[in-house]
């Protein structure tokens, strides 16, 4: 699904240049900067989720609020905290700067508040209401109900939403591309990360690591939907192919398709036929092997999702997104605010009977 863009670049000039020189090459950031080469301090949990201990740097150069809100909405989505620090540090030096559009109003670029999104990327004005309709990246970080662009908790929380989006943690540098369409401010960003990182680093998680697909596997509620998991997980990595059903690459409902088909049953091949197909369940109750669809792409709308992706434990779904969003990986799609609802293609009358002649043929 094509997104706006967030923001154009600042407005390149004297006073511009001079402001990037005193971001980029702060005396706050030059000091007990860490090697890049530095052992420890990062580490990836089975979420994907990059852990990486705050540096000196950043601890003396982020305010406390900012700092903790990095961490606590990097951790949530699945974005690499000192990035989404980097974007912070680079767009509004953490909500110091004084520039026009930082506290009120907007800059001549259009963009607004302390990670400088533009209104229409936001959603359409400043303030919004979470409980109406809108189309951006506005999100409620602080819980009043208001998606405020210059309310840092608001902002920081739609900033990771926009770069997990856009493909981080695994391509960091394309999501920063997306974010602001330059690659120096991509390197700028980058180099501002490592020095907020303990070890030097922006961590990249694998794209496929046995040990966290193993208990997945392992918890599923029963051995036709562990066969399921098995196929799926053993995708990851591969790419992204519309139409595509294997064995090199997927789709969306095509990884689904071919998983149920590696455990002997037959489910409808595209996702606006699959999401008839599977029995309806509520939100809360969805176990692996149920899939989870969203409104997304052309065409689609609350009653004709046009994304699926396969529950693999609670929280996490496997997916094939986009040509340009990565490879197919397991992601969190609570934090989605574009989810149309979940279904259980196991209790379909058809697949039901699928599963007696596959129980009889076994006797």
């Amino acid at each position: 699904m094509k997104v706006s863009q967030p923001r154009t670049a600042l407005v390149i000039g004297v006073v511009g240049a001079l402001f990037l020189a005193l971001i980029i090459i702060s005396p706050m950031l030059m000091t007990a900067v860490p090697s890049i080469l530095g052992g420890g301090g990062s580490s990836t949990d089975c979420n994907g989720t990059p852990v990486e201990e705050a540096s000196d740097t950043a601890g003396s150069d982020i305010p406390p609020k900012y700092l903790d809100l990095y961490k606590k909405f990097g951790k949530q989505i699945g974005v690499q905290w000192n990035i989404l620090a980097g974007v912070g540090k680079r767009e509004t030096d953490h909500g110091r700067s004084t520039m026009p559009g930082v506290q009120s109003g907007t800059n001549e670029a259009g963009a607004a508040g302390p990670m400088q999104f533009l209104i229409s990327t936001w959603g359409g004005k400043p303030q919004i209401r979470m409980d109406s309709t809108f189309s951006g990246y506005a999100s409620d970080g602080d819980g009043d109900g208001i998606g405020d662009i210059y309310n840092p908790a608001d902002a920081i929380l739609g900033a990771a939403k926009m770069l997990k989006r856009n493909g981080a943690p695994e391509n960091v540098r394309r999501a920063l591309f997306v974010y602001n369409r330059a690659w120096w401010y991509v390197d700028q960003v980058i180099e501002i990360a490592r020095k907020y990182a303990k070890n030097g680093d922006v961590p990249v998680p694998p794209q496929a690591d046995s040990s966290c697909d193993d208990p997945l596997v392992e918890a599923a509620p029963s051995t036709v939907v562990a066969k399921i998991l098995a196929f799926a997980l053993a995708q990851r990595g591969k790419p992204y192919l519309w139409g595509g059903t294997g064995p090199d690459a997927f789709d969306c409902s095509g990884i689904i398709y071919a998983a149920y088909r590696a455990a002997g049953l037959s489910i409808p091949r595209t996702t606006f036929g699959q999401w008839p197909f599977g029995v309806k369940i509520d939100a809360g109750s969805e176990q692996p092997g149920d899939l989870v669809f969203f409104n997304a792409g052309p065409g689609t709308g609350p009653n004709s999702p046009g994304h699926v992706g396969m529950i693999v434990a609670k929280g996490k779904m496997i997916e094939a997104r986009c040509t340009l969003c990565g490879p197919i990986k397991v992601t969190t799609y609570q934090e989605r605010d574009n989810i149309v609802g979940y279904t259980r293609p196991l209790a379909n009358p058809d697949v039901l009977e699928q599963l007696k002649k596959l129980e009889n043929a076994s006797l």
